[in-house]
């Protein structure tokens, strides 16, 4: 009776071993499959940022004098290059606070994974928060020049990414804090780093064109 017990326990055991590696597998395989589909939403979204900048490259290029010439005949000013430049190191080191957050989670090291992500959300409120600064004091409008037109378009576009991000980062720090990820099943905290990286690398495209070209 007892060998037969032990029987039953042993091929339950098994039983359970078979089903964890099943679930594991299943995770590998739909892993593989929303990180291709996530990869090509940011294709995409390259695809979209791009012909907005090439647009805006072609309308630059068709007329003599940059910033354009208003319609009063004077020449529109040039947007505050270090205030911007500010406003960008803000975004810049969420990028980095958000690499830290990944390497601490990777590392089981969860109050620095909170700490870390808690200074990228508010690095990337802050980044907001100076866009909006920006807005409120450019000297130029949206339909009242090609260059406000297509500097609120990109920069606001951006920025919609940004806020999009923040409200991105701060539902992943609630599920990790919840138990919805663990040390080897989080691919939720990868997709929110590659996304936030994807901005960075967005706005130091936006930042040539509007404040340094």
């Amino acid at each position: 009776m007892a060998v037969t017990s032990f029987s039953s326990l042993n091929t339950s055991h098994e039983a359970v071993h078979a089903r964890y590696e099943s679930v594991d597998s299943l995770y590998r395989e739909t892993r593989d499959m929303r990180l291709l589909g996530f990869v090509l939403f940011l294709i995409s979204d390259v695809v979209l940022f791009s012909a907005y900048i090439f647009a805006y490259l072609y309308l630059r290029n068709s007329v003599p004098n940059w910033p354009p010439i208003n319609k009063d005949g004077h020449q529109l000013p040039r947007f505050d290059v270090a205030f911007a430049a500010i406003n960008s190191c803000v975004l810049f080191g969420s990028g980095a606070t958000m690499h830290f957050a990944m390497e601490s989670w990777k590392h089981l090291k969860k109050p620095a994974f909170n700490m870390w992500m808690i200074a990228t959300i508010v690095l990337g409120v802050l980044f907001l928060g100076g866009q909006a600064y920006e807005y409120h004091n450019a000297q130029v409008t949206w339909s009242g020049s090609t260059l406000g037109a297509t500097f609120f378009t990109l920069t606001g576009l951006h920025g919609f990414h940004v806020f999009v991000g923040v409200i991105y980062l701060a539902v992943l720090y609630w599920q990790a804090n919840k138990g919805v990820y663990t040390g080897s099943k989080y691919f939720g905290l990868t997709a929110g780093t590659l996304y936030w990286h994807f901005v960075d690398v967005i706005w130091v495209a936006l930042f040539y064109l509007f404040y340094l070209m």
